[in-house]
């Protein structure tokens, strides 16, 4: 696949490069600007950006970093099967567990919730850091929802961290699930609250929560150009050609009675 002549590869995560200078320099070169279109396209184009994960695969497949952004392009495209294989294997590799959250969503993208619950409840939960602790939750309480459990997916959202203050990278999106599942279950005006607050803590627009609350408000967004504004447009044009006519009209009359 072309990659644009001005990705040199140099854009890499310094900790993947450290990882790709085990490879030749020239196909090292190779792995690196892949994957930094990998990255490039994962949001806004996840079929280019799998396509490019592919070849990084096919190239350097035993490297952990590459299997990983495999595992990220696949999961970005609903191939959960493919992309639960990408992280077991980076998995190995690496030897870490930080993969564990998301892996336990592919088993919920395959119509497995009951085991997503299950890695919940692992002991690797309890080594992972702050944030993917939390994406854990995020994960139990939708493998919850799945199972049409809203009552236990809304306790499993309840923590410390839902309750601070403080806002995180993760803070809107544990807001934004909690007022969700509170909507789920017919809670309107818990919901709203928690809408608003996740609206106050999403500085980089990672939900649609004032989309959320504007519905939830009755209110309705119009388009600048809609119909009424077109139709008023026509008759406008309309009235200067009835003027035209008449002007015309006009002489013609001035006409007969000079004749």
């Amino acid at each position: 696949m072309p990659i644009p002549p001005e990705v040199t590869g140099e854009e890499i995560d310094p900790d993947v490069r450290q990882e790709l200078m085990s490879l030749p320099k020239g196909l090292a070169e190779d792995v690196s600007r892949n994957l930094v279109m990998v990255a490039q396209l994962i949001d806004e184009d996840p079929e280019k950006a799998y396509g490019y994960s592919r070849v990084a695969l096919r190239l350097a497949s035993r490297v952990a970093a590459v299997r990983e952004a495999a595992g990220f392009a696949a999961y970005a495209t609903q191939k959960y099967s493919e992309a639960l294989a990408e992280f077991r294997a980076a998995r190995r590799m690496s030897g870490g567990v930080e993969l564990w959250p998301v892996m336990a969503d592919c088993e919920r993208g395959l119509g497995r919730p009951e085991r997503a619950l299950a890695m919940a409840g692992e002991p690797e939960v309890q080594k992972l850091d702050k944030a993917g602790q939390v994406e854990m939750r995020l994960v139990a309480a939708g493998a919850r929802r799945d199972l049409g459990q809203l009552d236990a997916a809304i306790v499993t959202l309840q923590s410390p961290e839902l309750a601070s203050s403080a806002v995180h990278p993760w803070t809107a999106r544990l807001r934004y699930a909690y007022a969700d599942a509170l909507l789920a279950a017919g809670r309107e005006r818990e919901a709203r609250e928690w809408f608003a607050k996740a609206l106050e803590a999403d500085k980089d627009g990672a939900t649609d929560a004032s989309d959320r609350l504007a519905e939830m408000d009755g209110v309705e967004f119009v388009d600048a150009f809609d119909e009424s504004d077109e139709e008023s447009d026509e008759s406008g044009v309309v009235d200067v050609e009835l003027d035209v006519d008449d002007e015309d009209d006009e002489d013609e009359d001035r006409d007969g009675d000079k004749g």
